[in-house]
């Protein structure tokens, strides 16, 4: 797993570890300007020769400081530099007026207009050090055309400059991933969103990544990202991550956030599939009910049945009504079937074995379908299962209770996880949906969600946000080198959602939590095995596969 900080807590870091003495601000830039170059030669091994011409845009903080150091090293190891200048001289950063002094006995540093940038010839490279972390603001109209490559129009070949980013381009968000921006200004003019224009060929920030590297347009304008090690110590991260944040009564917000990564998916794997050559009975690897829909209607919960049996459940039963008993039967063979009838108790269909729930998928939008979502959420721990069963609430299972998502939250529990698209999130919290929030981060909103639900929440999404209650969040992001567009497919979440219940029903150490990190690294796994052309059917039949290739 990798940690990511907001700028709040990385600044936080950056403080405690120069007021332990352990380094120095100057020191810190130093090595911040020398990874950037470090970063830039290993994606483009050619730009290792001398006499390639590079220009660096500054800002008047930290960041600005990094880029003078970059701009002082390339010059000593003999490229043709120009460095930009944007902001007021007296409000620069003590570290950044120190590194703007060395770097000006080397380079002449002018203003970062339009004109000052296009008055020399094209650059193999531009480096943005404007502003990194923090900025909260929109840019301003002079700054923003500056940053233009369109702008650059004197330049022939201009495709060809490589742009790098220092922590990320000028005016994108890092704690959320948006671009601040006055949309009623916006409007009333001919201005282009100047961050989508402003999109790096590689990004390098330091010691780890953001948020806003994962989230909303981060990876869309970040182009590749690369993380240095600047030397943070462990004890100062530790020091700071207790430390609140700026508003106090989002305090619980101030704990980590992880992006999941390949080695931890393996380690979960093993526990949930056991190790090779241990006996054991069908049901010790868990029993999952996924609800069907009516007659025509049950193709989503056969998707789901699918991929919870070859995630390693040892039951799947599809529970649907009578009429639609036949149309399952002729499709469903491993998989078993019992029809429920309308007001029949659920226990005379689903026995106490059955640890694992999944409810939603083309269920239709109805009173039958709340009261099955009530009384399953009642459902408790019995003699045959120490655990409360999983409930996993998806689709129609969510949309039904869009009038009145607070009944279905009295009913919620610590084993309960809904997975809401961003429609369905909408309905359920609409002061928190995508709309609404305002520049509150997507990170930020559904870990309000869970607290509000009481449960797990995975919001789903190219950037997939997971939270619990207390704060605890990961994001599972397609982005960067686990890009699978093609994911976006109907019945995908689907399969998602059955992926988690048979996950669940299967892992014996209760820790929802890791099964949901688990099922959407898998998720994309799947769609990248597979490639173009998939299907959602497709998906269950390629666990088998990428199980073999985690080494299961």
């Amino acid at each position: 797993m990798t940690e990511l900080l907001t700028a709040h807590q990385m600044h936080a870091l950056e403080k405690a570890a120069i007021e332990s003495s352990a380094v120095s601000g100057l020191a810190l830039m130093e090595r911040a300007g020398q990874g950037v170059i470090e970063a830039m030669m290993a994606e483009w091994p050619e730009l290792s020769q001398r006499g390639h011409t590079a220009v660096v845009f500054c800002g008047p903080g930290n960041n600005g400081g990094d880029g003078f150091v970059i701009a002082r090293l390339l010059g000593e190891a003999g490229w043709n530099v120009r460095v930009h200048f944007a902001g007021d001289r007296p409000k620069r950063s003590a570290e950044a007026r120190i590194m703007h002094g060395k770097c000006s006995a080397m380079v002449e540093i002018a203003p970062l207009t339009v004109e000052a940038v296009v008055n020399g010839a094209r650059p193999d490279v531009i480096l943005d050090a404007v502003f990194g972390i923090g900025l909260t603001r929109p840019l301003s109209d002079g700054l923003a055309q500056a940053l233009d490559v369109k702008a650059m129009h004197v330049w022939k070949e201009r495709h060809k400059i490589r742009r790098v980013a220092v922590d990320c381009p000028s005016g994108l968000n890092l704690d959320n991933g948006m671009i601040p921006t006055d949309l009623q200004a916006l409007a009333a003019t001919d201005t282009v969103w100047p961050a989508y224009l402003n999109a790096a060929d590689l990004t390098v920030t330091f010691h780890s990544p953001k948020p806003g590297h994962y989230l909303g347009l981060g990876p869309t304008l970040c182009g590749k990202l690369a993380v240095v090690d600047i030397g943070l110590q462990t004890d100062a991260q530790e020091r700071c991550m207790v430390g609140q944040p700026p508003d106090a009564e989002r305090a619980r917000l101030v704990e980590p956030v992880f992006m999941g990564q390949p080695l931890r998916p393996k380690m979960w794997l093993g526990a949930v599939m056991g190790k090779p050559g241990v006996a054991g009975h069908k049901y010790d690897f868990g029993h999952v009910a996924v609800f069907a829909g009516g007659v025509g209607r049950g193709g989503a919960a056969r998707l789901a049945a699918r991929a919870a049996l070859r995630a390693g459940a040892g039951l799947v039963t599809v529970i649907c009504p009578p009429a639609a008993l036949i149309e399952n039967a002729c499709q469903l063979t491993a998989i078993m079937l019992r029809a429920l009838k309308p007001d029949q108790p659920l226990h005379e269909v689903a026995d106490d074995r059955v640890n694992s729930f999944c409810l939603g998928p083309g269920m239709g939008v109805s009173a039958r379908t709340r009261a099955l979502v009530l009384e399953t959420l009642t459902r408790r721990a019995s003699e045959r299962d120490w655990r409360d069963p999983v409930v996993v609430l998806d689709a129609d299972a969510l949309t039904s209770f869009a009038q009145d998502p607070e009944t279905l939250f009295a009913q919620t529990h610590a084993r309960t996880i809904l997975t809401p698209h961003d429609g369905e999130f909408a309905r359920l919290f609409p002061d928190l949906g995508t709309s609404a929030r305002g520049d509150m981060s997507k990170l930020d909103a559904v870990r309000l969600a869970a607290e509000r639900a009481g449960c797990l929440v995975l919001l789903k999404g190219v950037d997939t946000v997971i939270a619990e209650p207390g704060g605890g969040a990961s994001i599972h992001a397609a982005a960067y080198e686990r890009t699978a567009p093609w994911l976006a497919t109907a019945g995908a979440g689907d399969v998602l959602a059955g992926l988690i219940a048979g996950l669940a029903a299967a892992h014996t150490s209760g820790d929802l939590f890791n099964v949901a990190e688990l099922a959407a690294y898998l998720h994309v796994e799947l769609a990248r095995s597979f490639g173009p052309g998939l299907t959602a059917e497709d998906l269950p039949e390629e666990i088998p596969k990428v199980f073999r290739a985690l080494g299961l």
